[in-house]
């Protein structure tokens, strides 16, 4: 079934009427940002990283996060524990391969997790999806200093192995899934001069696929509220500082009508 501009804004009422909860074994540097942003869009956080109770605290859980920003042997354990459960249990597993390539802990950590956990969406900058499809990708601390020759072809490639939703984050979005690619045009430049937005974008999917089964539908109605938040916080901010504030107040304010209204889809 087509998707339609009215699935996102009824898949934005149904974050906001059931509050969904979601677990989130994220990056330390922006786990505050990450807690508010789930709030800020009408979900719930919960950041449980300790291996004691991982399992447990998924069970109770819509969904799962696992970023790989600040990893380490032990959370990456605690993150193969929880993905595990949420497995078992049937729950969306959102994975952020946050600086893959960048180093052997981290590309290790990536392959097993591709391996023993089934992904629901994997989310990620034009290098981390390069670099998972094995098609190549220069990182520059955690952004993208170069991405793979056709972004498409390894978008598509990764989704296919991995049998995951694949969202490649940019100036535009790119979602490939199966046989189909889309582009959301939704953001701002100002969006890449702030730590954590990539990080904040994951758990914002993992609220969406909490309530919504189809998959696709999911990461493209959150990309695409996410990308407005932005816009319409850009146009009363003067600079990242302002800017911040003003992103959570966007995804707040944003009603179901004007997700509708103000969404970039192409394919």
């Amino acid at each position: 079934m087509p998707l339609t501009v009215t699935d996102l804004g009824r898949n934005l009422a149904d974050v906001r009427r059931s509050r969904p909860v979601v677990h989130a074994i994220t990056n330390w540097v922006t786990a505050n940002d990450v807690a508010n942003c789930l709030q800020a869009s009408g979900a719930r956080p919960i950041l449980a990283w300790a291996q004691e109770e991982v399992a447990e605290i998924v069970s109770r859980a819509d969904a799962l996060v696992l970023n790989l920003g600040t990893p380490s042997p032990d959370k990456i354990k605690a993150m193969l524990l929880a993905g595990r459960q949420a497995n078992s249990l049937g729950k969306p597993v959102l994975f952020d391969p946050v600086g893959v390539g960048g180093s052997r802990l981290r590309m290790e950590a990536a392959r097993t997790i591709l391996n023993e956990i089934s992904l629901t969406v994997i989310k990620g900058n034009s290098a981390e999806i390069g670099c998972l499809a094995g098609q190549g990708g220069e990182l520059r601390g955690i952004e993208a200093a170069s991405g793979p020759p056709d972004l498409f072809q390894a978008a598509a490639a990764l989704a296919q192995s991995s049998r995951a939703v694949v969202a490649a984050s940019g100036v535009v979005d790119l979602v490939a899934w199966a046989d189909e690619v889309l582009r959301i045009g939704n953001g701002h430049p100002l969006m890449g001069r702030l730590t954590g937005m990539g990080c904040m974008l994951t758990a914002v999917m993992a609220a969406f696929a909490a309530v919504e089964s189809d998959r696709l539908r999911a990461a493209v109605a959150a990309l695409a509220f996410f990308g407005l938040a932005g816009e319409k916080a850009a146009a009363c901010s003067q600079g990242p500082g302002s800017f911040k504030p003003a992103f959570m107040d966007a995804l707040y304010h944003i009603t179901p009508a004007q997700l509708q209204a103000g969404a970039k889809i192409f394919s």
